[in-house]
Order: structure tokens, then sequence, then C-alpha cells
């Protein structure tokens, strides 16, 4: 049988169930019995409540309700099991037990039907905790089938574009999202405990900066004017540093006009946190404590595996410069070497492409590390002092103008968080932007604008000050195993099905 024969059956099939269960809602409105009436079922336990306090439960009656997963008939007693928001648990109805025309009716419904049940809590012979009913009631018509139970959504784009039908018949969909769920409430439990407030910031700004990006463009009618949704939350963060508000952090959607894959969706969460008074080696510090707290909080240990690959998250992560792995993995000695032309040489025969970038010390560095030794970071590794020229919004080295004071850290070479000693220098601050002004104008999309009235904030004077900016999204792919970004973002952007 040819492919589209089988895929006309399939449709055939389904149109055939469909119209089946259309027809039963019918049939139950003509009975006066439509379940979309229902406004409200009082529960009284859900099913992991009663599994775990099962012997002072045992004879009580309770009131359950969920989904139906699974039913099995024999004679005048049926077998179910409910989905509640806690799990499952098996309902027992007997006909001699419930009204005869409830019984009659329960015969009747399917699996994905949402029923609430009321009976005694007993234990079968076989040892499952069950609900004996004396009551029950369809509260919702499932019109769907769902996906065989064994098998679950096996179209993985469907699983991203019905979420809903994902959650319901697949746990470990439905897990990844309590742990993102955990993840983010750890994370401001462990900054409010540290002393920092979280505030909120425009998602609609008039500039895009904070970051070097290709922004969304949209337009404010009454104003006339264009405006973009942020890449960063950065900018206004450390404005609030500059008004006294030393501690500041903010969770919230980022949006970037970019490439889609497995690490990218356009847009993204992330927490950007600001401590005056503090530097990049706090900010490490804070990281490092933060994701070792939470994998112990969340998973019960250190112990991750990701990318196919076995993660320790014990404190005491590695800490290196870039120019020190650069070193390490390909041999190339930057800090050696003087000038950008031998720089830029000693890239290219290391293999480096550099025809799209600025033909400068701190771009053959940064491009040697990016293109080389990224991809061989495996194990959790702090990669320190970062050239300027990819740099803007960081603070110089002391020790050598060229470099700045700023980390990536790096896990199965993806990208996990972002920090700098910022830089609070206005008038070097204007120079960086003005180069990016330059790039923007020879048709880099994603070079920064300049922003006056940060220049303005800064001229107030800003303390020193350590800012981070983490990935939620990679962070909880790192805890829950996922390699892909659209596994644990709920909703993720998806191309419209034509």
């Amino acid at each position: 049988m040819s492919e589209q024969s089988n895929t006309q059956n399939t449709q055939q099939e389904l149109s055939e169930l469909l119209q089946i269960r259309r027809d039963k809602l019918e049939n139950l409105r003509q009975e006066g019995k439509d379940p979309f009436v229902q406004t409200r079922f009082v529960r009284t336990a859900w099913s992991a409540e009663i599994k775990e306090s099962f012997e002072s439960l045992e004879g009580q009656t309770a009131a359950v309700a969920g989904r139906i997963m699974s039913k099995r008939g024999m004679g005048k007693a049926i077998f179910c099991h409910i989905k509640d928001d806690r799990g499952q648990i098996q309902i027992y109805v007997r006909a001699d037990e419930v009204p005869e025309e409830q019984f009659k009716d329960f015969r009747k419904y399917d699996i994905g039907d949402i029923v609430g049940v009321t009976g005694t809590v007993f234990q079968t012979k076989t040892g499952e905790i069950t609900v004996r009913a004396s009551d029950v009631v369809l509260l919702s018509k499932s019109l769907r089938p769902l996906p065989e139970k064994f098998h679950g959504m096996t179209n993985t784009e469907l699983k991203y574009r019905q979420r809903y039908v994902d959650l319901i018949v697949d746990d470990d969909s439905r897990r990844n999202f309590e742990i993102r769920s955990k993840f983010v409430s750890f994370v401001r439990r462990f900054l409010e405990e540290r002393g920092y407030i979280e505030v909120e910031t425009p998602v609609l700004n008039t500039i895009s900066g904070g970051a070097t990006a290709r922004p969304f463009i949209t337009h404010h009618n009454t104003l006339d004017i264009d405006m973009y949704l942020r890449i960063a939350t950065e900018l206004n963060l450390k404005r609030l540093i500059v008004g006294g508000m030393e501690r500041v952090y903010e969770i919230g959607r980022i949006f970037r006009n970019e490439g889609m894959d497995t690490k990218h969706n356009p847009e993204f969460t992330t927490v950007e946190l600001y401590e005056a008074y503090a530097d990049f080696n706090v900010m490490m510090d804070l990281f490092e404590d933060l994701l070792s707290r939470a994998a112990m909080e969340i998973l019960g240990g250190y112990e991750v595996t990701w990318q196919g690959h076995e993660i320790s998250l014990a404190p005491g992560f590695k800490r290196m410069t870039m120019a020190e792995a650069v070193r390490e993995t390909l041999g190339i000695d930057f800090m050696a070497i003087e000038g950008d032309e031998a720089a830029v040489a000693a890239a290219k025969a290391a293999g480096v492409d550099m025809d799209k970038v600025e033909p400068t010390w701190g771009h053959a560095l940064y491009e040697c590390f990016d293109q080389k030794v990224e991809e061989t970071l495996i194990q959790p590794t702090f990669i320190t002092m970062h050239p300027v020229d990819v740099s803007p919004l960081a603070k110089r080295s002391p020790k050598d103008p060229r470099l700045t004071e700023r980390f990536e850290l790096f896990i199965c070479a993806s990208e996990m968080g972002n920090a700098f000693s910022e830089l609070n220098d206005p008038i070097d601050q204007r120079q960086r932007f003005q180069k990016q002004v330059e790039l923007r104008n020879k048709g880099d999309e994603e070079a920064a604008m300049m922003d006056e009235d940060f220049i303005n904030a800064l001229e107030y004077g800003m303390p020193p000050t350590g800012g981070l900016g983490i990935g939620i999204d990679r962070c909880v792919m790192l805890l829950t195993g996922c390699s892909s970004i659209r596994d644990i973002i709920l909703f993720p952007t998806m191309k419209p099905v034509e």
C-alpha cells in the first residue's frame, strides 16, 4: 500500500472517530446531560495525596477529578484511570453501586473525557489504591482522540505545535516544565536572599541596545515611531544602579530576530542582575553557587547528563582566560603576539575564517576561540578576559587595555551566561557606541545603537558594578537533559502551517 493510501486511510479513520464522538455529545444534549454546562466540581483530594496518605484515607469518602486515560470493562464493573494535576489514580465503577443511568452513560465515555468521581478509597486485591465510585459526573467531552497510550506523540513537530496534547500524554514533558518552574523560583529566592530587588523594565524601546543582535521592529501608531522589542535588559538595569538601587535583577523575555536551531528561539528568557561595588569575579562566584545549589535542590545531586556527556555541577568550575584556552587548544600564544597583522595571520594559519570580521588582534583572538575552541568545552568552564573589540559594554582590564573583565560560562560547548565588570566611564562608553554606530552604517544590523540617555546616566556617576546575564532556557536544558530548546519552551516559535 502506498504512503498516500495510508495517509488517506488514517484521515478517514480519524474523521469517523471524530463523528462518533460528536454524535455521543449530541445524544447527551438531547437527553439533557450536556457536559459543557458544568461550571464546577468540588474536589477534596488529588491522586498523589490519596496514594501518599492511604492509611489515613482508607475507607474514607473522596472526590477526585481528572481525564480518563485508560478504561476496561468487565461485565457489570468497569476500571479506569484518571489523570489529574499530580498523577493518576484508578477508579472502580460497579453497576450496583452507582445510579443505573450513570453506569449506562459511563460505559459510553471515551478516553480523554474529563470526569468527577466521588467514592470510597480502598485497595484492590492486586494492591492498587483505588476510588470505588458512588457518583460519576461527566465534566467535559473530549471530541478528539488522544495519541496511542504507549506511543505518545511520535511527531516531534506536532509536540511543539500542540503542547496541550503533549502534556496530556507525556509525563517526561510535564516534568521538564515543572523543573523549569522550580528553577525560576529558585533563582528568585537565591537572589532575594542576597538582597537583590526584582524590577520590570520596558519590552518596547525607542533604541535597540544592551547587546549586539538584530532586533524585531514594530510601529507605535499614536506616536508614529518605530520601536524595538528589547534584545537585552542591560541598559535600563544599569540606569537603576546609577539611581542608587544597588542590587537589581529582572527575569524577562528577550527578543532577537535571528536564526532558529536547537539552541536558539526568537524569544527566550534571561535573568540579568547587577550589583554595585562588585566585579566580574563576584559574578563568577555567584553564578557557580547558583547553578550548583539549583542542581542539588531540584535534582538532589550535582551530576547531570546532557548532550551525551556526564556533567558535574559540583562547586569548583574550571576558570581560564580566552587567550589561555586558545593556547591550550591551538598552541597560539596571543599574549605574545604584537599587532593586528600578525594576530590575523596566526588565526588564518590555524584555519580560522577572518573574512567577515575586522582584521584586528581582538577579533583574531575571539574568532580562534569561537571557531575552534568553544566546541571542546564540555565540563563547566569560565572563559575570562574577552577582547574589547567584541565587548562594547565591559570594563577594560587594568593589566591589558586590549582585554575586558568579562566571562562566559560554557557547558557542553553551550554558552550559559555572560558577565562583566561593567563599563562606567561615560567617555569610553561613548567611543565604543560610536564604533558600533559606524558598523551599523556599514550594514551591520546587529551592531548597537547610540544611546544618548544612557551616556547621560553614566555622566551622573555609576559605581563599580558587576553584571551577569543568564540564559534561563539553557540552564533548564541542562537540568532536564533536553537537547532542544523547544523541549523546554511551552510554546516555541514555529513556522506557520501552509
